[in-house]
């Protein structure tokens, strides 16, 4: 940010002077002055015709999975309480046992499902991608919620059911495995330094707006006692999961994998490099910069 966007390449060097072993002359040799960026605002179309299509697609994946994400957390109490209960509500209990009894078998999906989606996309994000991950993560949620939801008023609810239980983890690991985890990694390496906390701050805040839908749309489902039957918690399970494909929709059509790029690769703005608002109409190079990485490297080998 000081040398890019502060264009104050001495103090950039004297910072990294701090924290590595090389002195500011052989910086100054090694690495030329950065080019002057675009001079151009957040609010304008040229902003929009090199980076809409990018916030469109952080913005609304993170809209979309903290629905779910959300929702689906506050919707645990009620989905379970007859797994919880066995043979249904305990009049005498306390709020405090009441809370402590949700607070335990959420505790206990989060170490078996929650958590290990966090390490398994450690393990592969720079494997297999950030928009592979997302993509997965969303699809494998809208069926899982398509699969308990649809047969929940004549199956699920009958009876308690291991299976249930471990569908409904399953959506918290592909949450971890997929979205949750990928929106917000995802904005931090899209955008010019100049843009990039905005950009972030924005796609977060319309996660926060997801979170507040997630949320009231919970309350409103649930303030009526007399209405949570089979019926609304399966029309609530299939909203999930529409939601879910939404998401991958939007990841699939819209989001540009960034494995393999560099931050200082986004400062490369190129007018004729025009993106086209779909992902998929877009040429395969312009998706991430290493395949066109890799054919200038090879050039340069070549050359004498």
């Amino acid at each position: 940010y000081t040398a890019l966007v502060e264009q104050n390449v001495m103090q950039a060097a004297k910072d990294m002077e701090k924290v590595l072993d090389v002195s500011i002359s052989q910086i100054a040799e090694e690495y030329p002055l950065p080019p002057s960026p675009p001079q151009y605002p957040l609010i304008s179309k040229r902003f929009l015709r090199r980076h809409g299509r990018d916030l469109f697609a952080c913005a609304t994946s993170w809209l979309l999975v903290d629905i779910v994400f959300y929702s689906s957390n506050l919707f645990q109490s009620k989905i379970y309480h007859q797994y919880i209960d066995g043979n249904g509500h305990d009049q005498t209990r306390s709020a405090f046992e009441e809370a402590f009894k949700v607070a335990r078998h959420q505790a206990i999906f989060a170490i078996c499902s929650t958590i290990p989606g966090y390490f398994v996309t450690v393990f592969f994000i720079d494997r297999i991608g950030r928009v592979a991950i997302q993509a997965l993560g969303f699809f494998f949620m809208g069926v899982i919620y398509l699969a308990i939801g649809v047969p929940y008023s004549y199956k699920w609810s009958k009876h308690t059911n291991f299976g249930f239980m471990f569908l409904y983890a399953l959506t918290f690991f592909f949450a971890n495995f997929g979205p949750n985890t990928t929106t917000f990694i995802v904005p931090a390496e899209l955008f010019p330094a100049r843009f990039r906390s905005t950009c972030h701050g924005i796609s977060g805040a319309f996660g926060k707006v997801g979170a507040i839908i997630g949320t009231v749309a919970f309350l409103w489902a649930s303030h009526d006692d007399n209405k949570v039957n089979a019926t609304g918690v399966t029309i609530a399970l299939l909203i999930l999961g529409g939601v879910c494909f939404m998401g991958f929709a939007i990841t699939y059509f819209f989001t540009r994998e960034t494995m393999g790029r560099s931050l200082e690769e986004n400062e490369k703005e190129d007018d004729s490099d025009a993106l086209c608002f779909l992902r998929c109409l877009t040429k395969s190079s312009l998706r991430t910069n290493s395949p066109r990485n890799n054919n200038e490297v090879a050039v340069n080998a070549d050359a004498p």
